[in-house]
């Protein structure tokens, strides 16, 4: 996904509200860090909410960086120790199994969001989907500040990947267009 993404591309918006690449790729970097910090439980007790927003500036290497944190937080996940009692992200505490789902809402739905705004393909894999929606049937449709917009409604029928889109907030149908 990240080497589909053009200089051209980070004034784009996002299905994520207000957010350009760019901005969201400032995100993506400090995330993947903060979840990979949780499942070795190095930052519990001393991790902080993101800084972000229109300003804050993006990596020179995002390139580089975020592929290689995104493996760094993949092998961190795969330790049984990450999964045992409570760790940290964010200025949250959670238990590390729940972070570790959250970690994976995190990537899947940010990953389609960067998809759409730069016209790439992208499909989650069916189990990931599964385990999302699990973790979302209970979102409130007036959504979880912080978290995701409000619900958009789609059809029981629909396929599951335009389900748990919904529940995070956002239009399956959405297009940069």
């Amino acid at each position: 996904m990240v080497a589909g993404i053009t200089d051209d591309h980070l004034h784009l918006h996002t299905p994520c509200t207000d957010t350009s690449v760019r901005e969201l790729l400032v995100h993506v970097v400090g995330l993947t860090e903060a979840f990979r910090q949780a499942a070795t439980k190095e930052a519990v007790g001393r991790s902080v909410p993101p800084a972000g927003g229109p300003g804050a500036p993006l990596a020179d290497d995002w390139r580089t960086r975020i592929p290689d944190q995104l493996h760094a937080l993949v092998a961190a996940w795969r330790e049984p120790a990450a999964w045992d009692g409570e760790t940290e992200a964010g200025g949250v505490v959670a238990p590390a199994a729940e972070m570790a789902v959250v970690a994976l809402d995190e990537l899947v739905i940010h990953g389609w969001d960067l998809a759409c705004a730069t016209g790439q393909p992208y499909q989650p894999a069916e189990k990931d989907l599964t385990v999302l929606m699990e973790m979302l049937e209970h979102t409130p449709p007036e959504g979880v500040p912080g978290l995701f917009g409000p619900t958009v409604p789609v059809p029981d029928e629909a396929p599951l990947w335009d389900r748990v889109l919904g529940r995070t907030g956002r239009d399956p149908a959405w297009s940069a267009a």
